[in-house]
C-alpha cells in the first residue's frame, strides 16, 4: 500500500508499505481523507516537531477518517464498511493519573500519537491507503457526516478544548487572535458554545475570509493598519509567536481570561508579560483535547459546519505539491486535505 514518508527534513516520499492485518482488539481502515497539520510540516520541513526529532522514517497524518476494512477477534459495535474517524492518541502505561487531573488524559505524561516522533520508534500516522488502529480509538461517524469532515475530528476538538478551559461562552465577547485552520475553528466553536460577539485578527486577508465564513462577526487584518479591539473579556491566542502577547494581553480586558491556544516555543522567546500582573489576566493554556473530538462529531451533527476551513484537496501521489501549498502563506490555504484512497 502507499503511505507518505518523511524522511528527513525536506525529503517526503510516497513509499510502499505492507498491507496491515487485524490483529485481537484491532481495525484496519481504508484511509480516504486526512488533513494536513502544522507538525506535518514541521517534521517535512525541519525533521522535527518541537522536541520531537526524526531517527527514522515517519508516516505523517493524524488527523484522518475512512472506512473500517477489517476487524479483528473480540471486536465489537463496528462493522466492515463503517465510516470512522480516530482519536490519535494511546497511553503508554497504566492510565492511572492523579485525582486532579482526573479525566485529563491530554495531559498524561506519556502518550503516543499519530505521526509523531516523540518516541523511538516513532508512530506512524494515518496518511496511508489502509491504516491498522486499536479499536477503543475508533469514533463512528454520524449520519450525515461524511469522511471528508470527519478528518476534522480532530482539529475541532483542539478548538472545543480550547473553549471548554475558558468555562460557560455563553453571552460572552470574544476576541480569536490568528485565522489559521485552528484560530478558525475556534471561532466556530465559540459560536457553537453561545459566545455574544466573536472578533477574529490576522496579517492575512484570505485566512479572515475563511473566520468570517466561519462565524465571525466582524474581521480585523493587522497588517492594514487596523488594530486589536480593546477590554475584550475573553481571549484566545492561536498564532503561537510570543511577539504578538503584548498586545493581546493589552487587548484582554482587566480581570479578563486569555486561553493560549497556539504552541508557545519551547526555548526562550522575547514577550512583553507586564499586563499578565497590572491587569490580573487570567492566562490558561490549551493542549490538544480529551475526549473532545466525540463532542465535536456531536457538534457537526448538530449542524456546525467545518467545510469553509477546507480549501484545497489532492490526491496522495500529490502529497509534496500538498505541504508545498499548505505551508505557502501566499497560496490562500487553510486547511489541506488528502485523498488517501
Amino acid at each position: 500500500m502507499k503511505a507518505v514518508v518523511v524522511h528527513g527534513a525536506n525529503d517526503l516520499r510516497i513509499d510502499e508499505r505492507p498491507e496491515p492485518v487485524a490483529g485481537r482488539g484491532e481495525v484496519v481502515l481504508d484511509v480516504e481523507w486526512g488533513g494536513i497539520c502544522g507538525s506535518d510540516l514541521s517534521y517535512w520541513r525541519h525533521g522535527a516537531s518541537g522536541t520531537a526529532q526524526l531517527k527514522s522514517p515517519l508516516v505523517l497524518g493524524h488527523e484522518v477518517a475512512g472506512r473500517i476494512a477489517q476487524l479483528g477477534d473480540g471486536v465489537e459495535n463496528l462493522e466492515v464498511g463503517q465510516p470512522v474517524t480516530v482519536h490519535p492518541a494511546e497511553l503508554v502505561g497504566d492510565g492511572i493519573m492523579p485525582e486532579r487531573l482526573s479525566g485529563r488524559t491530554n495531559l498524561y505524561p506519556r502518550i503516543r500519537y499519530f505521526g509523531s516522533a516523540a518516541f523511538d520508534p516513532h508512530t506512524d500516522g494515518g496518511f496511508s491507503e489502509r491504516k491498522l488502529v486499536r479499536a477503543s480509538q475508533i469514533r463512528p461517524l454520524p449520519d450525515g457526516v461524511d469522511t471528508l469532515r470527519g478528518a476534522l475530528a480532530e482539529p475541532l476538538a483542539v478548538a472545543l478544548h480550547s473553549v471548554g478551559r475558558a468555562g460557560s461562552l455563553t453571552g460572552r465577547d470574544v476576541l480569536v487572535n490568528g485565522a489559521g485552520p485552528i484560530g478558525s475553528l475556534v471561532v466556530a466553536a465559540a459560536r457553537y458554545a453561545g459566545a455574544r460577539t466573536v472578533i477574529a485578527t490576522d496579517i492575512n486577508d484570505a485566512s479572515l475570509r475563511i473566520a468570517k465564513a466561519m462565524g465571525a462577526d466582524e474581521v480585523r487584518n493587522l497588517s492594514d493598519g487596523a488594530t486589536l479591539p480593546e477590554d475584550v473579556e475573553l481571549v484566545f491566542e492561536a498564532t503561537g509567536i510570543p511577539t504578538v502577547l503584548g498586545g493581546i494581553l493589552r487587548a484582554t480586558a482587566r480581570g479578563g481570561t486569555l486561553v493560549q491556544v497556539g504552541n508557545l516555543p519551547g526555548a526562550p522567546a522575547p514577550a512583553a508579560l507586564g499586563d499578565l500582573v497590572t491587569r490580573e489576566i487570567t492566562w490558561i493554556g490549551s493542549y490538544r483535547f480529551a475526549d473532545e473530538i466525540t463532542d465535536a462529531l456531536k457538534a457537526m451533527s448538530d449542524g456546525l459546519d467545518v467545510s469553509p476551513v477546507i480549501t484545497h484537496k489532492f490526491g496522495i501521489d500529490q502529497a509534496a505539491e500538498a505541504m508545498q501549498v499548505s505551508a505557502d502563506p501566499a497560496a490562500g490555504s487553510s486547511k489541506v486535505m488528502l485523498r488517501l484512497s
